[in-house]
């Protein structure tokens, strides 16, 4: 099997993340996104929707999405669990990527697409959309502060799959889309200095 990838993509870095905390390794194949190499036909054969990551397995099935690729190796590799043991686990973090996702990745999405630089050759910006969805971003993360007051991790007291996901793109949010977090956000803070020193972090 291989992994497409690309280092400074946010989607294959939760991958890499995940597998690192798995102590699981797979071969790497780079795709550049700069370059469109994921929008060509042979790269849409593999994946329709042109997007990374992209696990091609050995038996030529490809599995796209970066969650439903690390639920594929949580079924190869169960230990340590990150999707949860019990049912009540697995329906906290569930919820928790549904509401990281909603509330969080997708205006720090929108922001990307409407509002910087890199995008507005490629689409047509609406910089109110962008405007609007730094407010989202900013809800986001007091949703976040506030769970992380009473949790060490987003989805509970251990590390899960929803912290691979929330890092990447907080680092993301953070870093190249330029909506930073606010530092009086002291839960927050707390759980991303702990979750970057984590050596997965670096994967």
């Amino acid at each position: 099997m291989k992994l497409y990838d690309y280092p400074a993509g946010p989607n294959p870095r939760r991958v890499r993340i995940f597998l690192a905390e798995k102590g699981v390794e797979v071969p790497l194949e780079h795709v550049d996104i700069v370059k469109r190499e994921q929008k060509m036909p042979d790269f849409l054969a593999k994946n329709p929707i042109g997007s990374i990551p992209v696990l091609e397995l050995d038996d030529g099935t490809c599995i796209s999405e970066s969650v439903a690729i690390c639920r594929y190796f949580e079924e190869l590799h169960p230990e340590p669990p990150l999707f949860g043991r019990t049912p009540v686990e697995k329906a906290m973090i569930e919820m928790w990527l549904r509401r990281v996702e909603l509330n969080f990745m997708v205006p720090i999405g929108m922001v990307w697409i409407h509002g910087h630089p890199l995008t507005a050759r490629l689409i047509k910006q609406i910089p109110e959309a962008a405007e609007q969805n730094r407010k989202r971003v900013h809800m986001g993360y007091k949703l976040l502060d506030d769970q992380l007051s009473a949790h060490e991790f987003v989805a509970g007291d251990d590390y899960s799959v929803v912290d691979a996901i929330l890092l990447a793109s907080l680092d993301f949010a953070n870093g190249l889309v330029g909506v930073p977090y606010d530092q009086d956000l002291t839960h927050l803070k707390r759980w991303h200095d702990t979750v970057s020193a984590r050596p997965s972090a670096s994967a």
